[in-house]
């Protein structure tokens, strides 16, 4: 499995991005840019996933790890982002939260 550092992630802006934390989570704050596709709707929603490569993404890392495996044994070019929202939150990059 790919990973990436947040610092690392926050040059790569030509990447979609893919957020696997629930919608309530997401709503709370997250990085410029991500498409929610939460975790427990993954599965009927695979279709949406971006054909060319991604990164996932999730709050600290360890859901976005196990999604990053099972897609990239689907044949998605699928990279980690270790440390997550939290750590992109810690590393005082910009978090949007809709409706602020």
């Amino acid at each position: 499995m790919k990973t990436i550092t947040v610092s690392e992630r926050a040059q790569r802006t030509q990447i979609p991005l893919i957020d696997v934390r629930e919608r309530d989570e997401y709503a709370a704050g997250h990085v410029p840019g991500a498409v929610n596709i939460p975790l427990s709707e993954l599965g009927n929603r695979l279709h949406e996933l971006p054909a060319e490569p991604f990164d996932v993404i999730c709050e600290r890392g360890g859901r976005s790890a196990r999604v990053a495996e099972k897609l990239e044994a689907r044949g998605h070019d699928v990279t980690n982002v270790d440390g997550g929202t939290s750590d992109w939150r810690d590393h005082g990059y910009e978090i949007v939260v809709p409706g602020r």
